[in-house]
């Protein structure tokens, strides 16, 4: 089930009247008159927040078409560096290649963070032995230099029984992120799993097999924790398992991250795109929690519209040289 299912529209209207001053208005009865496309594609996790605030947007301005894709980010970012996109979901920063590429097809653009997510280890409902793991024993399940398959391998006094792997597909942002973490820039993970850039089905998989494990953004396990079991992660200062709490205070650690969309700069002089952006900012953080991740704190959206109002383009995640900058996202956003 998609995590929008259960947004409580009805809600949404006190909740977004709560959020942070801004110089943004809503809507209004002029802007009914607003016509043309808004293309968007990337992030199956941001997908959720996006299209929930699509949907809201839709109400509004009904004779925008909003067009949102799901190939993941890596894919969201093939088709935005060439211009064939309005704005990209992303579940990680633009990386040195695909900035490399933007620069080179003339495309700037303007990088905006939306929310927290907590990228979830999950296992099978019935799995009663795996209630928490060290990034090591991720490391000995995940990496391709492990000859580890059976749970019994893991940790002794774990079960005899093969292990399946459930995980996003390779253009994901989510697997990106997971590899970073587990199997660092040399490493590699393993080939031998079942992947879907569709995070239902990832779902789907591990409620199946008793002997299953997979990963993907909190809001999916949120939405099925009738189907399936988080795992505590252990980075190193205890087991710890993804809540609100936790994700925004990084306790969650090493797999907190930010969510971000990236809009094309020339985009924002449509007037369709600019209106939908300044809704974006008014409905996505309630909209972000009403589909199960984390609201930024108010003074990362507060920086994040003056540069939308500024048209500031650029990363801030990579230095001069191409290489990642690592940090929370307070001290890096800026």
């Amino acid at each position: 089930m998609n995590p929008i299912s259960k947004i409580r529209f009805a809600a949404l209207g006190l909740a977004a009247a709560g959020l942070i001053a801004t110089t943004f208005t809503t809507v209004n009865a002029a802007d009914k008159k607003l016509s043309g496309p808004v293309r968007i594609d990337g992030s199956s996790t941001v997908y959720p927040i996006t299209e929930a605030v699509a949907e809201e947007f839709s109400g509004e301005a009904p004779r925008v078409k909003v067009t949102v894709g799901v190939s993941g980010t890596g894919g969201g970012f093939k088709r935005f560096v060439i211009g064939d996109t309005d704005i990209s979901d992303a579940s990680r920063p633009i990386k040195g290649k695909e900035l490399k590429a933007a620069k080179e097809n003339g495309i700037n653009f303007i990088e905006i963070p939306v929310a927290y997510d907590g990228l979830t280890i999950v296992v099978n409902k019935k799995n009663s032995w795996a209630k928490n793991l060290t990034v090591d024993e991720l490391k000995a399940i995940f990496l391709d230099s492990s000859a580890v398959s059976n749970w019994k391998d893991v940790r002794a006094g774990f079960p005899d029984l093969p292990i399946k792997i459930y995980a996003p597909g390779t253009d994901s942002g989510t697997f990106d992120y997971f590899k970073e973490v587990v199997a660092g820039k040399k490493g590699s993970i393993r080939s031998d799993m079942s992947v879907s850039e569709d995070d239902n089905i990832l779902v789907r998989g591990v409620a199946g097999n008793k002997g299953a494990i997979g990963f993907f953004g909190c809001a999916y396990y949120f939405e099925n924790t009738d189907q399936l079991k988080a795992v505590a992660i252990d980075g190193g200062k205890g087991a710890v398992l993804p809540s609100s709490k936790t994700i925004e205070s990084g306790e969650y650690a090493p797999f907190s991250r930010p969510l971000f969309i990236y809009v094309n700069a020339k985009s924002v002089n449509k007037p369709q795109v600019d209106a939908f952006v300044k809704f974006y900012f008014e409905q996505g953080p309630a909209l972000a929690e009403e589909v199960g991740y984390v609201r930024l704190p108010s003074a990362v959206y507060a920086i994040a519209k003056k540069k939308y109002l500024t048209v500031h383009t650029g990363t801030h995640f990579l230095d001069a040289d191409g290489e990642k900058i690592k940090g929370a996202l307070p001290d890096i956003y800026k």
